[in-house]
């Protein structure tokens, strides 16, 4: 059997949104998984995959740890000796991917969003010099929005005929099931995922404030996964004036999905929202910013609302819009979404599509 190598960053983000990929490809090929182990490993490998242990600093840069890193990917490859390799998030685009294009070794590269680097003038330059020297070779660039697709294409990165749009991960579609459409005494409001700035944390908590003069005890934000320390302080305070219930981090999104009338994510950049698919997916009507990654998920008006970018008003007179509907028209968007899901963001499709792009 071919082997194909997958090389990623982060254990537990393979599991929660490629794991059916990965079933996919064991069905006709051995697989080999380069990571950090930070969860669901074990699971991995009682699928069948070879678990390579891989330190990878996500966040900082540091070129003695990054050398050390691209080292260990060139070993990593050449023990493997693999036919095809997948990599997903920056490093391992970058370093095992000029790895690959050095040893002639077929990859595919996973382009999820482009976070900070490309925020930054002096970093975007840099990490536009690494990601052409690196993907000059992919055999395909696999892109989740067509914004960050044409941005690749106008920085002369990667030309049209070398790339392949995803609709994100797409949704797994039985495990997000439509749920019934919760009757609420308040509206609740639910946002999920890291509490940091780049999610756009400045803006909803200015909003849910402004809401809250007018409003009161007529909705709630509900807040569920990590807070960085800088919002430490914010979310305790929205929580103490009864505008914020914080529940922390849950590893199972569904029961909180269900529970919620809207999902709410102001965000600055994405790659496509797992979070808006997802809810989507069980029912719900969503507020996003008009971004790439974000906008995809929701026909304005229809099964949800678009607002500008860092803008807190307009983001809570979309939430007061929302206030202002009726239970039945909620459910109607929600419903609305869940079609929108069906017909364009099924797991099973990016699946199909992604393994088709890799052996074409």
């Amino acid at each position: 059997m071919k082997k194909v190598l997958v090389i990623t960053n982060h254990s537990y983000m393979l599991w929660q949104f490629r794991r059916e990929l990965i079933r996919e490809l064991l069905q006709e090929y051995n697989v080999a998984v380069s990571t950090p182990f930070v969860g669901h490993e074990d699971d991995f490998a009682a699928m069948g995959c070879n678990m390579i242990e891989t330190n990878v600093d996500r966040r900082g840069i540091n070129p003695v740890t990054d050398l050390k890193l691209y080292r260990t990917y060139a070993k990593i490859l050449k023990e493997e000796a693999p036919d095809m390799v997948i990599t997903y998030s920056i490093k391992p685009n970058v370093y095992a991917g000029f790895q690959c294009r050095i040893h002639k070794i077929p990859y595919c590269v996973n382009v999820q969003g482009l976070g900070t680097a490309f925020q930054k003038a002096g970093l975007a330059y840099i990490v536009t010099v690494m990601y052409k020297a690196a993907l000059k070779k992919a055999k395909t660039v696999f892109f989740e929005n067509e914004g960050n697709a044409e941005l690749f294409r106008t920085k002369k990165i990667t030309p049209a005929e070398q790339q392949t749009l995803l609709p994100g991960a797409g949704v797994n579609l039985d495990y997000y099931q439509s749920e019934p459409y919760p009757n609420n005494e308040a509206v609740h409001f639910l946002y999920l995922g890291r509490i940091m700035k780049e999610k756009g944390m400045d803006e909803l908590f200015c909003a849910v404030r402004e809401l809250h003069k007018k409003y009161k005890n007529r909705f709630v934000l509900d807040l569920v996964g990590f807070f960085e320390d800088e919002y430490k302080e914010q979310v305790e305070q929205l929580s103490d004036e009864g505008i914020a219930v914080f529940h922390g981090f849950r590893e199972d999104p569904r029961p909180y999905y269900a529970k919620a009338d809207c999902i709410v994510l102001p965000s600055y950049h994405e790659g496509m929202s797992n979070v808006l698919l997802e809810a989507a997916a069980t029912g719900r009507a969503l507020i996003t910013s008009d971004i790439p990654g974000c906008r995809e998920t929701v026909d304005d008006g229809e099964s949800g609302y678009l607002c500008k970018v860092k803008d807190a008003d307009m983001l809570s007179r979309r939430m007061e819009w929302f206030l202002e509907l009726s239970r039945e028209e909620r459910m109607q968007m929600g419903q609305r979404g869940r079609k929108k899901m069906e017909s364009t963001f099924a797991k099973e499709k990016v699946v199909q599509k992604t393994v088709e792009s890799v052996w074409k």
